[in-house]
């Protein structure tokens, strides 16, 4: 028998544990078992995966980036959640401040999150930059580092900086969409006292990664199985509520391009490399 798949995952909640012990149940009952490796950091997991180590990276879009930059664009994007495609990240200030459109950032302060969260602060990063606002010169960009090396993920700190901004401490924040949606419904945003004043272009999220010379007929067992997973199955749709998701969909890499960009602006690998994030 063929060992297992080695499938990576980035432990950025304690229920991320708990969404892939369902997962590799539901692959072992397909005929497909894969085993799991979880990290700390995805700088790791990309090294894994470049390495060999691991078959399959459950990957941010910037470690799909990452991974890219280090096989010279030979890695194959094979999946993704419906949810990781066409999302965008909202620019917010109070209704009572003095930013009501993107250009009345300059002279002033926007909460961003994490360093290296794609939504929160990378691609945000690059909206400013297009309209000619230039981070750390005519607009102040107040990072909140929460979990560095987790790619945002972990929404600490793009929560920290939305608290920032509410507190009257920053002019502006910027958040996922999904996250505007689920503070402004739970009441941690008054949405009438907090208005979107500016919205990126659309952008993907995460996407299960391989490399180039990965065993075709083996992932085509494993994408098979994932692929078959039904929202209208009740022993499926409690791992995909954990997940986020309604469907799994062949992974694409079109909604890399803004991210990409603003990797590019902000030199990001450049300034970190040698570092864990």
């Amino acid at each position: 028998m063929a060992r297992p798949l080695v499938v990576g995952a980035v432990m950025y909640d304690p229920k991320v544990s708990v969404i892939w012990e369902i997962i590799r149940d539901f692959f072992d009952g397909q005929g497909a078992p894969i085993d799991l490796c979880f990290y700390s950091t995805y700088a790791q997991q990309v090294t894994d995966l470049v390495d060999g180590q691991i078959d399959i990276a459950w990957n941010s879009p910037l470690a799909w980036l990452d991974s890219q930059r280090r096989t010279g664009g030979s890695c194959r994007a094979i999946a993704m959640r419906d949810t990781d495609r066409d999302r965008v990240s909202h620019f917010i200030a109070r209704v009572d401040g003095p930013v009501g459109t993107l250009a009345d950032l300059a002279g002033r302060t926007l909460a961003a999150g994490a360093t290296d969260s794609p939504q929160a602060n990378l691609i945000p990063r690059g909206v400013l930059r297009a309209a000619g606002l230039v981070p750390g010169k005519n607009v102040q960009v107040r990072d909140f580092d929460v979990l560095v090396g987790k790619h945002g993920d972990h929404v600490g700190g793009e929560l920290d900086a939305v608290q920032s901004m509410l507190r009257g401490e920053s002019d502006a924040a910027v958040l996922l969409d999904l996250n505007w949606n689920a503070w402004t419904g739970d009441g941690t945003i008054d949405p009438s006292s907090v208005r979107i004043v500016a919205t990126t272009p659309l952008f993907d999220h995460c996407v299960f990664t391989v490399r180039d010379d990965a065993d075709s007929s083996r992932l085509r067992g494993w994408t098979d199985a994932l692929f078959s997973m039904r929202y209208d199955n009740p022993e499926h749709r409690k791992m995909m509520d954990l997940e986020g998701l309604t469907a799994w969909l062949p992974g694409r890499t079109s909604g890399f391009a803004p991210l990409a960009a603003a990797v590019a602006a902000e030199e990001f690998f450049e300034q970190r490399e040698g570092t864990t994030t």
